[in-house]
């Protein structure tokens, strides 16, 4: 993963790169997550399951799987490589812009046959056309193989939300059930209660210089924060029962107006694939019933949930930048990391890249924590934040408006961190993500965190 002349494959900085050692990596990782595509889709299902839709939420499987070569056939074959269009007839088909997830089934969509040939020429002609491209250092979309990393990370940001539509699908289980992490004891009391202080100080949030970062993580800046406490671990499903047991469903105090309305209108009381049989709490997953895990963090709650249970202990969720700075900075050098733990990613430091299907317990990879202490902060859960998703000062939309900006505003919640279903080469410290705050079918979760004086906010 470490050619001559670059940096590792999932930083992506191309300082003194050697062109050559760079293409051979990116040739690699184009293949590695084609495979990953496959493996969620015509590798092991057939027929309605990839035609057909499990949730007005998500998209046909077999959706994902053009789309994701349409996209690599728009910016590596049109954009970088200069080639004319293969298929110009069904750019609209999966312009996600174009056509809700909703009425998606109902559009003359190539069959799953159709979409792996299609998809599979793209890649060919791409690995063709890999050889005569320049990484132009003038030229932003082609500079440190940027646009060659937008297209990975796409892919496997796509893969991610294929594993969503796995575990809402009816039936028996597609997808081998990899040995989860050893458990760790977990306290029967409830509440999560380890915390640290990052205390008050500027600090560099975003990046100006990762290679491979999207628009929205641009441009670095300094923030000024108060100092704060925030919980070393992600808030456990043993922690978020405690708060289901206290009436923390039926108590508006705990609840944002919008989240009480929300509960109401839902009917939920417990988060997304539990249920509750002979006295006991059990969660569905990707087709098997099991026991909710006490010691894993609870995951597919929405931020409503999030918010309501950091109320109900007392304290709050953290901005996004309390989350960064917790995640990223490093008090002693006075800079900001890629990763909690340093500058390159490392493998057995997060529980990133569908490792497992499930998060680990409490106490795991503690060789991943940040310079504070505080402990996976990427892979496992992604991290509900207090924040709306805007732009950082002297936001510029980079290659197209629609990948961040017109996602701007309120509507919309951030998450940082990544899930246990995140591949290491979409994720890093910056890394930001968004969503509706009912949204529960993804693999989100939460840590909390308090002002100094303790009070919520």
């Amino acid at each position: 993963m470490n050619p001559p002349g670059t940096t590792d494959a999932y930083t992506g900085h191309a300082a003194a790169v050697d062109e050559d050692a760079l293409k051979e990596l990116i040739a690699g990782e184009l293949g590695a997550v084609r495979d990953r595509s496959f493996g969620l889709t015509t590798d092991v299902l057939a027929g309605d399951d990839l035609t057909g839709q499990v949730s007005p939420l998500m998209s046909p499987l077999v959706w994902d799987l053009a789309h994701v070569g349409n996209y690599e056939e728009l910016w590596l074959l049109r954009a970088a490589a200069g080639a004319e269009a293969m298929r110009p007839e069904i750019d609209g088909l999966y312009d996600a812009f174009e056509h809700p997830r909703a009425e998606r089934p109902s559009l003359p969509l190539l069959s799953p046959e159709e979409a792996r040939s299609y998809i599979g020429t793209v890649r060919s002609k791409v690995l063709d056309s890999l050889s005569s491209v320049r990484f132009d250092t003038a030229d932003p979309l082609t500079s440190g193989g940027f646009v060659y990393g937008m297209v990975v990370q796409h892919e496997h940001m796509h893969d991610e939300t294929m594993l969503a539509t796995h575990q809402l699908r009816k039936g028996a289980p597609a997808l081998l059930d990899p040995a989860a992490e050893p458990l760790q004891k977990t306290s029967s009391k409830g509440r999560d209660t380890d915390e640290v202080l990052i205390e008050a100080g500027p600090f560099q949030m975003g990046t100006s210089d990762d290679p491979w970062a999207y628009d929205n993580e641009r441009p670095a800046h300094l923030v000024d924060l108060p100092a704060y406490y925030i919980d070393v671990e992600p808030v456990t499903n043993a922690a978020y029962i405690a708060f289901m047991e206290a009436g923390g469903y039926d108590d508006p105090r705990w609840w944002d107006p919008a989240g009480w309305e929300w509960r109401n209108g839902s009917g939920k009381r417990a988060p997304a694939f539990w249920v509750r049989e002979s006295g006991q709490w059990l969660r569905r997953r990707f087709g098997r019933t099991e026991p909710v895990p006490p010691g894993e963090p609870v995951q597919h709650v929405c931020w409503y949930e999030a918010d309501a249970y950091a109320r109900w202990a007392g304290k709050r969720l953290p901005t996004e930048a309390e989350w960064e700075k917790a995640a990223r900075w490093d008090p002693a050098a006075g800079r900001s990391r890629r990763y909690p733990w340093g500058e390159t990613y490392e493998e057995g430091r997060a529980n990133l890249g569908q490792r497992t299907l499930r998060p680990s317990g409490t106490g795991a990879y503690a060789s991943g924590a940040s310079a504070y202490g505080v402990r996976r902060l990427l892979g496992d859960v992604w991290e509900w934040t207090s924040s709306d998703f805007h732009g950082y000062p002297g936001f510029r939309s980079f290659p197209y408006k629609e990948y961040s900006e017109v996602f701007f505003g309120p509507e919309y919640k951030v998450l940082r961190g990544g899930s246990w279903a995140t591949h290491p080469l979409a994720m890093r410290g910056s890394f930001r993500n968004w969503d509706y705050p009912i949204r529960r079918q993804i693999f989100s979760g939460f840590r909390c965190a308090r002002s100094l004086a303790g009070e919520a906010r």
